[in-house]
């Protein structure tokens, strides 16, 4: 029996599966775009109701065919792609979007609105829903900034208020509400007492803020380090905006692992898992020029990589990590970023089964591309040379990777748990 769809029939057909917002693209934002774009928040405008979407409905279709937004810019079909946090839109989201406004963003029967989320306060820890408040919160000294003027780095060093070694579960650095729209970033750096020397000299970086990061979390099965009756170096980084701040003070919030807390994997030292700086070569950008830069590092023991997150300023367009195996000649791309922007630094933390296992000897390769011209829609000026500087008219070429070490055995036994996770999966 032979079947005739009519032209009012297809109609019909395609206006039952049109999407509409109240049904398809309001829980495709409270998911990925509302944690910046409410009131109070770091978005330009709120987009919480229908209402308040309808005239960016347009912006808001190029913005997310672009990538450009939600603000999380690491490449689709490139390297790892199973993340923890991560914010991107899938590609079946993206057309809805693109279609529903085509279709004259209609918003549909409201009884299909999803329930309005009660969002946290934004001076709320980012783990204090998850870990509850943080046991240990570490203040920089208080400092004033002008309301013009050029770059300042406010490096205080303060006590981490720590009597015993402890593990580290996560952590979080926040800039105040008056503070945000001046710090650039804040490090900070983990001071212990030399004996010998009688001195406090620097044991490695502890964490950062910089716009976009929400923090970091160990995993549980290592152990990162916070000895006793250590200090906190930090490094604020301030750029005055035409707004004078009093008194600003940058927090760090520190989640503990229970007392006693073992790592399950066997590790070769006591420092088990931290975050590598991990630099490029040097760099210098002639007036509308472009350059490249690499860096390389290897390590004596077999590492877990855990996560990657380039850093740059407005010069920096891209930047990838891939890992060099020198027994088998190959080489793995493992991240890829092709549309930094400064405006973001985002922490890209893998899936447990995603993070990389890297043998011992094997080579980290990080390459970053630079683009001083005009066609850099972010570049403040591209007649000027530029170079390596902390400055934000300077450049930078690094990245933050965190890395848990690992010793031959404890190798072996996370690639084997992994291989039985896959079996089982198959089966």
């Amino acid at each position: 029996m032979l079947l005739l769809f009519s032209p009012t029939a297809a109609a019909a057909k395609e206006a039952d599966t049109a999407p509409t917002f109240a049904k398809d693209i309001a829980p495709i934002f409270q998911k990925n775009c509302q944690q910046c774009h409410r009131p109070g928040s770091i978005g330009p405008m709120s987009l919480t109701t229908y209402q308040e979407v309808r005239p960016w409905a347009r912006s808001i279709k190029n913005r997310v065919v672009l990538g450009e937004m939600p603000p999380y810019r690491y490449d689709r079909h490139v390297g790892i792609q199973d993340l923890k946090d991560d914010l991107r839109l899938s590609e079946s989201e993206i057309e809805m979007i693109a279609r529903w406004v085509d279709d004259g963003v209609p918003l549909g029967d409201p009884a299909d609105l999803p329930p309005p989320i009660e969002w946290p306060d934004l001076n709320v820890w980012t783990y204090e829903d998850e870990f509850g408040p943080p046991d240990l919160v570490i203040k920089t000294k208080p400092y004033s900034l002008p309301a013009e003027g050029s770059d300042v780095w406010w490096k205080p060093i303060v006590p981490s208020g720590l009597t015993e070694d402890r593990c580290m579960k996560a952590v979080h650095v926040k800039a105040s509400e008056s503070g945000r729209g001046v710090a650039h970033h804040a490090n900070s750096r983990l001071l212990g007492f030399d004996e010998e020397s009688q001195e406090w000299v620097d044991v490695e970086r502890l964490s950062e803020y910089a716009l976009g990061k929400v923090g970091e979390v160990v995993p549980e099965d290592a152990c990162r380090l916070l000895p006793a009756n250590s200090m906190v170096s930090w490094d604020v980084h301030y750029y005055p905006n035409g707004e004078p701040v009093e008194n600003d003070v940058v927090e760090m919030g520190v989640w503990l692992y229970p007392k006693g807390h073992q790592a399950k994997v066997k590790h070769k030292q006591d420092l088990k898992n931290y975050s590598l700086l991990m630099k490029g070569a040097e760099l210098e950008l002639p007036p509308h020029g472009t350059a490249m830069t690499q860096g390389f590092h290897s390590f004596e023991t077999p590492v877990r990589i855990d996560s990657f997150q380039p850093h740059g300023h407005f010069r920096l367009v891209g930047k990838t990590l891939e890992i060099f195996d020198p027994k088998t000649g190959d080489l793995e791309m493992v991240s890829s970023v092709s549309d930094w922007t400064n405006d973001w630094h985002t922490s890209h933390i893998y899936a447990e089964d995603a993070a990389p296992l890297v043998p011992a000897g094997s080579v980290l390769v990080i390459t970053g591309y630079y683009d001083n011209t005009a066609g850099n829609k972010q570049n403040p000026d591209p007649n000027q040379w530029v170079g390596r500087g902390s400055r934000s008219a300077d450049e930078m070429s690094h990245a933050w990777i965190a890395v848990t070490h690992l010793d031959d055995e404890g190798y072996e036994q996370l690639v084997a748990e992994r291989e039985s996770r896959k079996q089982t999966d198959n089966d």
